[in-house]
C-alpha cells in the first residue's frame, strides 16, 4: 500500500503460498506477502508504531478519504499542511522511494508522478482487502506461538540497520531459535550474505544503488529452492 525499505513487491510471487488460514507477519512493514493473500486471516505486527498507526488508519479509511488527500508537490513540507498525523505519516512514506520512515519534504520523483495521484487511486482500490485484518504494535518475541503461516522479513543482518527503529539491535541467534520454534509454515527472508541461518538463493535483485544482491529464503518445509545451486546466481 506504500513504498517501504526492504519491500518484497517485485519478488513476492516467488515465495511459497500460505498453507494455513492465518498469516502472521511479525516485521510487517508494507506487508506485501499478506496483501497477495489478503483473503486470509491476517495479523500484522511491527515494533515501529508509525507503521501500525498507518495500517490502522488505512483500515478505517473510505476510498474518498484516500482520493481527497492533497497531491504531493516538489519541495513542499508536509508539516505545513493541515492534515492528521496518520495522514502525514502515510503521505510521508510516499514522499520518497523506499523510505525507512516518513519524510517531511516531497522528493522530485514523487512530485513528478502526478503528485502520486495514480498511486492514491491504487491504494483506494485496495482498501477492501484489509478490512478484516488485525494489527499489533509489539516486539516479535512477545507474539504467541500458533499454527499459522509465518512470513518473517526482519531487518537484514548486513544492510538492514537502515530500518531498525529504536535503540534495539536484532539478536540474530535469538531470532534463529525463535523462527525455528514457530508452529506451522515458516518462511524467512534474507540476503545470501547472511550467516544466521542456512539460506537458499531466491532471486537476483538490483538495489537502489544499482548493486546486485541475491535475495534468500529459509523455510521449515522443503521447496525447490533447496535444490538451487548457489553458483548459478
Amino acid at each position: 500500500m506504500w513504498s517501504y525499505y526492504g519491500s518484497k513487491s517485485r519478488i513476492v510471487h516467488l515465495y511459497p503460498a500460505p498453507k494455513h488460514d492465518k498469516i502472521i507477519e511479525p516485521f510487517a512493514g508494507s506487508a506485501r506477502y499478506a496483501l497477495r493473500y489478503f483473503e486470509k486471516d491476517v495479523l500484522l505486527i511491527d515494533k515501529y508504531k508509525t507503521v501500525i498507526d498507518i495500517w490502522i488508519w488505512l483500515q478505517q479509511c473510505s476510498e474518498k478519504d484516500i482520493l481527497t488527500l492533497p497531491l504531493l508537490k516538489k519541495g513542499e513540507d508536509l508539516r505545513t499542511i493541515d492534515i492528521s498525523e496518520a495522514e502525514r505519516s502515510f503521505l510521508g512514506m510516499m514522499a520518497g522511494i523506499a523510505s525507512v520512515a516518513p519524510r517531511n519534504k516531497i522528493s522530485a520523483f514523487s512530485a513528478e508522478q502526478n503528485g502520486r495521484k495514480n498511486y492514491l487511486k491504487r491504494v483506494a482500490n485496495n482498501l477492501h482487502k484489509i478490512k478484516h485484518w488485525n494489527f499489533q504494535c509489539e516486539d516479535y518475541l512477545n507474539i504467541k506461538n500458533q499454527k499459522s503461516t509465518w512470513f518473517i522479513d526482519p531487518p537484514y543482518q548486513f544492510g538492514g540497520h537502515a530500518y531498525v527503529h529504536g535503540n534495539d539491535k536484532i539478536n540474530f541467534s535469538e531470532l534463529k531459535s525463535w523462527c525455528e520454534d514457530r508452529e506451522g509454515q515458516v518462511v524467512v527472508c534474507e540476503n545470501m550474505s547472511a550467516t544466521w541461518m542456512k539460506f537458499n538463493p531466491l532471486s537476483k535483485m538490483r538495489g537502489a544503488n544499482r548493486l546486485h544482491t541475491i535475495e534468500a529464503i529459509w523455510t521449515n518445509e522443503h521447496t525447490h529452492y533447496n535444490n538451487v545451486q548457489q553458483q548459478l546466481f
